[in-house]
This record gives structure tokens, C-alpha cells and sequence, in this order.
């Protein structure tokens, strides 16, 4: 069982699944304007192999009957208000959805089906004001957004369940990680969206803030990967899942451009209301761990991966 299914990992971990022989639930919010978005799931081709249930990590009643219909043997939480932007404009909602969803699922098995191995989506926007030049399990926290707040609720309530309750429970700490299925909203698309329309005369420009911003990179199948591997470990434990390595925004812009055979210093344009309240200047992952006890490694180049994305938004305009 997948909350969060619709979203880019939840898409990317079905597929995974799927091909290993599982049998794939996911849950969905539904909104009053339209039915369940299964764009990503339809992308992959495999809206079909998966059976949507309706759910909201805000019910604990609809989560307790869920649970105890599906009987899930593994259940991956990656559902979330997941843009840091948003959680400064909805801090309360994002603290219910984020953190206590977080107790809610991890309620409803403990009360259901507490055998059922646990997944958590934690994030590397936990460290925040960094503590230390590279981050591993061990780094000190220092949270800089409503985001991440909540994020480090659902991480530590996570590791209480697990040490009060004896769940297989783990989460995996992952720095960025993108594809062409991430939101419009995230910066890496927000490029490769831009460049693309710029490369075929529907834009002229790409906006952004603080192009000084570092980040860890990586391809989201990559990153599904390390969350399956960790529930099939024996024993539950939490990880760190980043590339080690790291680039700033105007790189990644550059690699964009670039692909494309347009110069970046014609159309780039800095404008200081997209900067954030509370910067976090440099995210760089230790994945070492994750490395030696999961088997763990990436096979996809942030290049690779920012060309590709930039190929699949060039490929979703020529087919319009």
C-alpha cells in the first residue's frame, strides 16, 4: 500500500513494485473539481495495475478501515504537503498532513495490522541551517520552514513508534530527487518546463530566486529503490539516500540550457519575490550507510537526469 501513490515517488515506487509481482494499493485524495489525478500512474502505463483507494492521512477511521481491508504486508507513507513554497502560505495544514498523518498511519497499524513493515518519507530539508559540511544519520537537525518542522515530527514519531511499539517502521532521509514527473512547482521542472518552451518559442524567459542554493540531485527511481530496500531489511533503521555530490541551481540551469543549444545569460532573470523567508543554502547527503548495509547506489547523473527531463517537456509540447 502506497499513500501518496499519485505523486511523482508514489508513481515511480508502483512501477517498482509492480514489477517484482506485488499486488499495488494506493491511496488517494479525492477534490470536488475532479476525479483522482492519475496523470503520473497513466505516464507510466500502469494506471490500470494499481487499485486506488480513497483516503486522506487526516481520517484516522478511514485509515483504520483501509488497513484492515488491504492488509497491507508493506506500507509506504510518501503522501505529504510536500512543497516547502506552500508551507509557509499553509503552516497549520501542512503540520496536520505532514506530522500527524504521519501518527495516523502509523496508528492505524499498530491498532490493525502491526506485522506490516513501514516506510517514511523523511527529508533532507530536515537539516536546514546545516550543522555539518556533509549530512548523515548522525547530523543535528535544524529545521528552516514549516516544511520541515513537520517533516522531522513524522521522522522522530516514526522512530518512537518503532522503539515503543516494536513496528518494523524506517525512514529514509532523502535529498532532492527529481524526474520528469516532478510538480510543476519544484525548481528542477520549473527549468526544464521553462527551457523547453523557451527552445520552441512559447516563453522568453525562466524566473527564479536564489540561484546560489546547492543541492544533492538525484533520479527519483533511483531513490524508490532505497525505500523497497529498506523494508526488506530484518531489522528497521533509518538512512540517508543522496548522491554525495553537490550543484548549485544556476548549474543545473546551465546543463538545461545547454542541452538545448540556447545561452542561459538571454533569458535567465533573477527576481528577489521567489527568494525564500529562510534560505537553506547547501544540502549535501552522506549515503555511505545506505551504500554498505542497503547495496544501495544511483545509476542516473544529475546531467542525465536534467537532460531527461528537459526531452520529456520538450516531447509534452510537440504533442500538443
Amino acid at each position: 500500500m502506497i499513500t501518496g501513490i499519485t505523486g511523482q515517488d508514489g508513481a515511480y515506487l508502483a512501477q517498482l513494485l509492480l514489477s517484482k509481482g506485488y499486488e499495488v494499493h494506493g491511496l488517494a485524495r479525492r477534490s470536488s473539481s475532479s476525479d483522482v489525478n492519475l496523470s503520473r500512474l497513466r505516464w507510466l502505463g500502469i494506471e490500470k495495475d494499481v487499485r486506488i483507494v480513497d483516503g486522506n492521512l487526516l481520517d484516522l477511521s478511514g485509515l483504520i478501515r483501509t488497513v484492515t481491508a488491504v492488509k497491507p504486508d508493506e506500507l509506504y507513507n510518501l503522501a505529504a504537503q510536500s512543497f516547502v513554497a506552500s508551507s509557509w502560505q499553509q503552516p497549520l495544514l501542512t503540520g496536520q498532513v505532514t506530522a500527524l498523518g504521519v501518527t495516523n498511519v502509523l496508528e492505524a497499524i499498530r491498532l490493525v495490522k502491526p506485522d506490516t513493515r513501514f516506510y517514511q518519507a523523511s527529508s533532507s530539508e530536515m537539516y536546514g541551517l546545516v550543522q555539518q559540511p556533509v549530512q548523515s544519520e548522525t547530523t543535528p537537525f535544524y529545521p528552516r520552514s514549516p516544511y520541515a518542522v513537520a517533516k522531522l515530527y513524522g521522522h522522530w514519531i516514526t522512530v518512537n513508534y518503532r522503539e515503543s511499539f516494536g513496528l518494523h517502521a524506517s525512514s529514509g532521509i532523502l535529498f532532492n530527487h527529481e524526474s520528469p514527473l516532478r510538480g510543476i512547482e519544484f525548481v528542477t521542472r520549473k527549468v526544464s518546463d521553462s527551457v523547453a518552451r523557451i527552445k520552441l518559442g512559447l516563453a522568453k524567459e525562466l524566473r527564479l530566486g536564489n540561484t546560489s542554493a546547492q543541492r544533492d540531485w538525484g533520479h527519483a527511481k533511483d531513490y524508490v529503490r532505497a525505500m523497497w530496500l529498506m523494508l526488506q531489511q530484518d531489522t528497521p533503521d533509518d538512512y540517508v539516500v543522496a548522491t554525495g555530490r553537490t550543484s548549485t541551481v544556476r548549474t543545473m540551469c546551465e546543463i538545461a540550457f545547454s542541452h538545448v543549444g540556447l545561452n542561459i545569460e538571454d533569458h535567465l532573470v533573477i527576481d528577489e519575490a521567489l527568494f525564500r523567508p529562510a534560505e537553506v543554502e547547501i544540502l549535501l547527503g552522506d549515503p555511505s550507510k545506505a551504500k554498505s548495509k542497503l547495496g544501495w547506489e544511483t545509476s542516473v547523473t544529475m546531467e542525465d537526469l536534467i537532460r531527461e527531463m528537459v526531452d520529456a517537456d520538450l516531447a509534452r509540447y510537440r504533442k500538443h
